[in-house]
């Protein structure tokens, strides 16, 4: 790829980082569905991203023409509040190894894909992307925020010494085809629709929901978060972090009522307000994002009920 921001061409190679999770598997699909024939998905065998030495291996055997970071360690409330010192450690490996790599194998473009629980705890709403680094983060997911906050600085840092075209782009929360339904260890979205279907199942007449319903969340079908990503790297964007959200946001309480409609489960929601909330609102300013000509296309309630067909392909009955 040359440095005047052109996309790579579609013979060229392009790593997806993670490409077997929820993210990089979209990513996967968007770019094969453009055309682009030699997308590097290596599994853990082929590339072990905690490993320096060989990811660095990697990188200069292969020499893509463009990275997309969608790897990670991942989970909910429970898992990032129970598995702290994983998160951080798993996470700052994982964005090092691949950033430094690819400086050191002469890859020019990248884009690192971070969360929307970098940002404060308090921000003002919607968040926009110089919120950053302004005050206090939200106490049960901090180690795994600040891993993603390094990433972010360590692209700014390689662009800055070193002339490089690494992006950050911060999706907001994600669902859709191959999320993780394991109730210990998913995000909100996909557990509801677990426990709303599995209810319906056993004929109950009321579903938990953690919390109290009232904290406001935004959703983004994960296709399209591929499909900015995608549509980043065809511009050749080279510039500040950028957010990926629909802009729009709704409680809990909604979400999960959503979820009971899509699923047709007739019952009712019982809250528990032991378990945590979480931050109380984050919602994204996708006003340069916008204003790069991307918005996203798929509605809740739709993206819901697509999420639900591949729950129901994946785990039956």
């Amino acid at each position: 790829m040359s440095e005047d921001g052109r996309a790579p061409g579609l013979g060229e190679p392009i790593l997806v980082a993670g490409a077997r999770g929820m993210v990089g598997s979209a990513l996967v699909r968007r770019l094969k569905s453009a055309g682009h024939a030699n997308v590097l998905g290596p599994l853990r065998g082929e590339l072990d991203l905690l490993d320096a030495a060989s990811t660095r291996d990697y990188l200069e055997r292969t020499r893509p023409a463009y990275i997309f970071i969608a790897a990670a360690k991942v989970g909910g409330i429970h898992a990032n509040n129970t598995y702290r010192a994983q998160f951080l450690h798993e996470n700052l490996a994982i964005a090092d190894n691949l950033i430094a790599g690819a400086h050191q194998a002469g890859v020019q473009r990248l884009m690192f894909l971070g969360s929307s629980c970098i940002y404060p705890k308090l921000a003002p709403q919607p968040i926009r992307e110089d919120s950053l680094l302004t005050g206090p983060l939200e106490a049960t997911n901090e180690p795994y925020a600040i891993a993603k906050i390094a990433g972010v600085k360590m692209c700014e840092a390689y662009n800055d010494q070193y002339g490089r075209q690494y992006v950050s782009a911060m999706p907001t929360n994600l669902y859709g085809p191959n999320d993780n339904y394991d109730l210990q260890t998913s995000h909100v979205l996909p557990a509801l629709i677990r426990k709303a279907h599995e209810a319906k199942v056993r004929g109950d007449t009321e579903y938990v929901v953690w919390g109290s319903g009232t904290p406001m969340r935004e959703f983004l079908y994960v296709d399209d978060l591929a499909d900015a990503c995608v549509h980043l790297m065809n511009r050749g964007y080279d510039g500040p972090l950028v957010n990926i959200g629909t802009g729009e946001d709704v409680t809990i309480r909604e979400l999960a009522e959503t979820v009971m409609a899509v699923v047709g489960f007739p019952g009712r929601i019982v809250f528990d307000a032991s378990k945590p909330d979480g931050t109380p609102r984050k919602l994204l300013d996708v006003g340069r994002l916008h204003a790069l000509g991307w918005k996203h296309r798929v509605d809740l309630k739709q993206g819901i009920a697509l999420a639900y067909r591949d729950f129901l392909e994946r785990f039956g009955r």
